[in-house]
C-alpha cells in the first residue's frame, strides 16, 4: 500500500484550492512545498484581479474555468470574510483600429457567458473616470480585486482543519512509477532526504511544473509541456485618481499594462511581458516604457509620479511564435502513468480560476482513485 493517498506538489493558490476541495472527501492528503510558506511565487506576484473571462477563446479551459471561478470566488470571499471589491473594469480603445478589437472582445466575452458587458462612449467614460481617455470602452461589472494572501490563508487553514498536511521547506527531487502509485524523494531544509509513496500525485508546481512532469517520466518537449518564463514588472502611481480597473486592449503575450487597484485603492500599473532565462524579481523595465503605454489612456499622468514596485513571472506555455496556449490539466494514463495528474502553464487567469480548477480536478481524482 502507498504511504499517502493523494500528494500535491506546490502550495500556490491552485495547489491550496485543490487540497481544500479534496480534503472534503479524502483523509490522507499531503501538500509538499519547497518554500517556507504558501504562495511564494506567481500566486503572490500578480495584480490580484478577479477576471470576468472576456480575454480567452470560447470553449477553452481558461475561458470556462475563469467564468466559473469568478462566481465561486465572490461567494467564497463573502462567506469567509476575505477582502474583495467588485469594482468593475473598463477595457479601453484609444484609437480607431482598437475599436474593432474591442468589439470582438465583447462578443468573445458574451460567448464565454460573461454577464453585463456594456459598451461606453467617450462622454460616458469621462463622467465616470474623468482622467481616462478612450474612444470606446467595454465595462465588465463582474471584474474585481481580492486579497489573494487572505484567500490562500483561508484555503490553508480550512485544509488543516480537515486533517490534510501542508509540509514546507521540502522539495521533491525524484519521482518513480511504482506498483502502488508513485515513489518520490523529498529533500528537507537540513539536507536530509526521505522517500514516500503515494497513490495519486498531482503536479501543481507552477514555474517548475514542466520539470516535475519530466521527473515523473514525461518528455516535456514531446508532450508540449516546456514552460517559457515570462516576466512582468509593475510601477506604482502616487495618486488615487481611479475607481475602476482600467485595461488597454490585450497584447499578444499579456492583457496589457493596465491600471490596477488594491483594496486601499492604491494604484499600480503593469505587468508588461518579456521572456527571461532566470528567476529574478528585480524590476528591469524602464519607466519610460510604462509611461508611453499608460499615457495612451491616461494622458495627464506625470512620469515623475511612477516608481518601480514589484515583478512577477508567469509559467507560460506559449512561445513567441504562438498566439494562444490553454491550461494543461491532464491525467497521464495514456502515457502509462495512471495516477499522475499534471497542471502545467497555469498562468493568468489562474487566481480567478483556482476554485473552479479544484472542482474540475476533483471529478478527475474521484474517477482515478476508484480505478487504481
Amino acid at each position: 500500500m502507498a504511504d499517502i493517498d493523494i500528494t500535491i506538489i506546490g502550495a500556490g493558490i491552485v495547489g491550496l484550492a485543490i487540497v481544500k476541495e479534496l480534503s472534503e472527501k479524502y483523509e490522507s492528503i499531503v501538500v509538499v512545498e519547497r518554500h517556507s510558506s504558501f504562495g511564494q511565487e506567481a500566486s503572490s506576484r500578480n495584480s490580484e484581479v478577479i477576471h470576468s473571462g472576456i480575454h480567452y477563446p470560447p470553449g477553452s479551459l481558461k475561458a470556462n474555468l475563469c467564468v466559473e471561478g469568478n462566481r465561486m470566488l465572490y461567494d467564497i470571499c463573502e462567506k469567509n470574510g476575505i477582502g474583495y471589491e467588485k469594482l468593475g473594469k473598463f477595457t479601453v480603445a484609444t484609437d480607431e483600429e482598437e475599436i474593432g478589437i474591442l468589439e470582438d472582445l465583447k462578443q468573445r466575452g458574451e460567448e464565454n457567458g460573461v454577464d453585463g458587458l456594456v459598451l461606453y462612449e467617450p462622454t460616458e467614460i469621462k463622467k465616470i473616470e474623468p482622467c481616462v481617455r478612450a474612444k470606446l470602452a467595454i465595462y465588465s461589472p463582474s471584474s474585481g480585486i481580492i486579497d489573494s494572501h487572505g484567500l490562500m490563508k483561508h484555503f490553508a487553514d480550512a485544509t488543516k482543519s480537515k486533517g490534510a498536511l501542508v509540509v514546507y521547506n521540502s522539495e521533491v527531487t525524484d519521482i518513480k512509477k511504482g506498483n502502488f502509485g508513485f515513489k518520490f524523494k523529498v529533500k528537507n531544509s537540513d539536507g536530509t532526504t526521505e522517500d514516500f509513496t503515494t497513490k495519486i500525485l498531482i503536479n501543481s508546481g507552477g514555474l517548475d511544473s514542466d520539470k516535475i512532469a519530466e521527473m515523473a517520466g514525461i518528455d516535456m518537449d514531446e508532450a508540449g509541456y516546456r514552460l517559457h518564463p515570462c516576466k512582468g514588472d509593475y510601477f506604482s502611481w502616487n495618486k488615487k485618481s481611479l475607481n475602476h480597473l482600467i485595461y488597454p486592449v490585450p497584447e499578444k503575450f499579456s492583457i496589457g499594462i493596465h491600471a490596477g487597484l488594491d483594496l486601499n485603492h492604491d494604484i499600480k500599473f503593469g505587468p508588461n511581458a518579456y521572456f527571461v532565462n532566470k528567476i529574478d524579481y528585480g524590476v528591469e523595465s524602464e519607466k519610460e516604457e510604462f509611461y508611453n503605454s499608460i499615457r495612451k489612456y491616461l494622458p495627464t499622468i506625470d512620469i515623475n509620479d511612477l516608481s518601480p514596485a514589484m515583478s512577477g513571472i508567469r509559467p507560460k506555455l506559449q512561445t513567441q511564435d504562438e498566439d494562444f496556449r490553454d491550461f494543461v490539466i491532464c491525467h497521464e494514463s495514456e502515457r502509462g502513468l495512471a495516477g499522475l495528474i499534471n497542471l502545467v502553464g497555469i498562468e493568468s487567469p489562474g487566481l480567478t480560476a483556482a476554485p473552479a480548477i479544484a472542482k474540475y480536478l476533483s471529478e478527475t481524482v474521484d474517477t482515478v482513485y476508484n480505478n487504481l
